[in-house]
């Protein structure tokens, strides 16, 4: 018999420096998970993406054993990590505090297409300028 999904849980955790503390273990602990098992097996599919912030989604079965899937960085953490900046604008876009490059806004594009609900680079390029134009970052030609 398969096993039944009793939770789903989205976190997002700084890559390879999971443990059992807050966050992960206040949402974690109450579904009855091992946390140290998660925590080790989460760190070693992130390592090699260390300093990025990386949502990852866990299904929590009946037996208490889970999966996971980790997902590519939040758009505005990429934006805000290529356009070497702190934090977005707090006026939105009247306010500017950035600027990408097409061929940044590219390789952002490129990293998200296969968490983003479109097929082609081109419309990936279009979400992550909007998200960066919130954010206060202008885009160059």
């Amino acid at each position: 018999m398969a096993k039944e999904v009793v939770k789903k849980v989205k976190l997002q955790i700084q890559a390879g420096k999971a443990n059992p503390a807050p966050p992960v273990g206040t949402v974690l602990g109450p579904a009855g998970i091992n946390l140290q098992d998660f925590c080790t097996k989460y760190n070693d599919a992130t390592k090699d993406k260390m300093g990025d912030v990386l949502p990852v989604e866990i299904s929590i079965y009946d037996d208490r054993s889970f999966d996971f899937v980790v997902k590519t960085p939040p758009t505005p953490f990429l934006v805000k990590k290529f356009a070497k900046i702190a934090k977005g604008s707090t006026k939105g876009a009247s306010e500017t505090v950035g600027t990408l490059t097409k061929d940044q806004l590219r390789e952002i594009a490129e990293i998200k297409l296969p968490d983003l609900n479109c097929y082609t680079v081109e419309e990936a390029m279009k979400i992550v300028e909007g998200t960066a134009r919130n954010m206060g970052v202008t885009i160059k030609d």
